[in-house]
């Protein structure tokens, strides 16, 4: 298995993350499971409805994340675009000029959209689906993924914290599969630019 030098930081910043993830985008648990009492209140339309179905029933347009986004939330789109076609729900700043929100729609509750400079620069999910094109995804074991990806992907390690993460490049683009603060395998799936995302381009960078 090929192994890269994972700079300090990356992990937390993963962590940080997915804290972000599910308290801006209030996500449905992995399992997919709706609370118990979601069954007794009635049903409306828009996004707080979206966060109580299950990932399984959800569209099969929303079971696809890929390094050129996920639904309407294509990789290079403008926070301003994406915020006048009323598909963003809430903005909260990040590091430095990164800006995060939580999506709209079908993908309420399912991703958080990560912004650099105004440009969607990644997508990432806590949840399975959405899943990757090769079929990978939150909940896997990085033996996992190396047989899913073989010699096109590599895990990528933190000297510092000695955490874990799974990386596959494709063109200028990746997948970055982080694993999970408590259990064993994937905790966050995050495809996008790799001028943002890839180890290797966030030597010297604080986030």
């Amino acid at each position: 298995m090929n192994r890269l030098r994972y700079p300090a930081g990356r992990a937390r910043s993963a962590t940080a993350v997915l804290t972000a993830l599910l308290v801006t985008a209030a996500l449905t648990p992995l399992t997919g499971a709706a609370p118990a009492t979601a069954a007794a209140r009635p049903t409306t339309a828009g996004p707080s409805t979206d966060r109580a179905t299950p990932p399984q029933a959800r569209p099969a347009a929303t079971r696809t994340l890929s390094v050129r986004g996920a639904g309407p939330y294509r990789i290079g789109r403008s926070l301003d675009g994406l915020t006048a076609a009323g598909l963003i729900d809430s903005v909260a700043p990040g590091c430095g000029d990164v800006l995060v929100a939580g999506a709209t729609g079908q993908w309420a509750g399912v991703i958080l959209l990560t912004f650099r400079a105004g440009r969607l620069v990644a997508v990432g999910t806590a949840t399975r689906p959405p899943s990757s094109p090769a079929g990978a995804g939150v909940g896997m074991t990085f033996d996992d993924l190396e047989r899913i990806y073989g010699p096109r992907g590599a895990l990528v390690h933190d000297e510092v914290t000695g955490r874990s993460a799974y990386l596959v490049r494709i063109g200028d683009r990746v997948e970055l599969f982080s694993d999970h603060p408590i259990r064993d395998g994937v905790g966050y799936f995050e495809a996008g630019l790799g001028s943002h995302l890839a180890p290797s381009s966030r030597a010297g960078r604080a986030c």
